[in-house]
């Protein structure tokens, strides 16, 4: 079944590779700060806060929890990427859903969703949960990607004879531009602000390896050839392979008293 979790349970619960893979692509960012540092300046790390899907612990590598009065809890639905978040130091570690979180109500006092929230089949039961092991007063911080991010990919797929390496295969219909209908429903406050940064690419390979971290059927010799010819000619013409880059910080705050039922 080619469900939003499916997908996400064949790429990444066996194996950290794919997602750290599909992070280094941003390594060819356009600003010299990336995501997650400029994620970190922003978050207000105090008291209780929990990650979910946490993934390979890419913030707290540029965010040391040890220097911030808090207590952290890192969550994630795929053992692999449990053994990883261990390595951070002082974090507890729980191997959980995030549509059915093992914390009892009101735990947390900060809640981050960083790019996430698209491989849920049920989006507003993840946020029903956030909004129920969130404290009275709570803040709510996700990342998540615009619906032209990484445009110039979706081109490379006609161009090989290969149609189903779109942009978003198998994610809900969460994106930048639709969160905030989503959160508004159980969240006050509700802002965004997007990350200034675009990608350069020198060279095919980078872009390659992102595909090929996808899970989906790999290129065939032939389209990998194609692929690299297409990639080479935006590069000759324009010195690198650039891409759109955008991601957003959607932060929200828990209603004082219990939140209205989802509708």
């Amino acid at each position: 079944m080619n469900t939003p979790a499916a997908r996400a349970r064949e790429q990444y619960f066996a194996t950290d590779g794919n997602l750290a893979a599909r992070i280094a692509i941003y390594d060819y960012r356009t600003n010299p700060q990336d995501w997650y540092s400029w994620l970190g300046e922003r978050l207000p790390l105090r008291g209780d806060v929990l990650e979910v899907g946490a993934g390979t612990g890419a913030l707290w590598s540029r965010v040391d929890p040890r220097g911030h009065d808090m207590r952290l809890t890192l969550a994630d639905f795929s053992p692999a990427m449990c053994a990883r978040l261990r390595e951070v130091p002082g974090a507890a570690v729980v191997r959980g859903d995030a549509t059915r979180l093992p914390f009892p109500e009101a735990s947390f006092d900060l809640l981050i969703a960083n790019h996430m929230l698209y491989h849920l089949d049920d989006p507003v039961a993840g946020l029903s949960e956030f909004a129920r092991v969130l404290r009275p007063g709570g803040r709510l911080a996700m990342g998540l990607n615009g619906d032209d991010h990484l445009a110039e990919l979706a081109e490379i797929g006609p161009a090989v004879g290969r149609d189903d390496l779109g942009l978003r295969p198998g994610h809900n219909d969460i994106t930048a531009g639709t969160a905030t209908a989503y959160v508004g429903r159980l969240f006050h406050d509700v802002s965004a602000e997007r990350y200034p940064s675009s990608l350069e690419v020198p060279d095919p390979e980078p872009v390659l390896r992102y595909f090929g971290s996808q899970g989906r059927v790999p290129l065939t010799s032939s389209e990998q050839v194609a692929a690299r010819s297409f990639i080479a000619g935006r590069i000759a013409a324009d010195g690198s392979f650039r891409i759109r880059q955008h991601a957003e910080l959607i932060t929200a705050t828990r209603f004082p008293s219990p939140p209205p039922p989802a509708r």
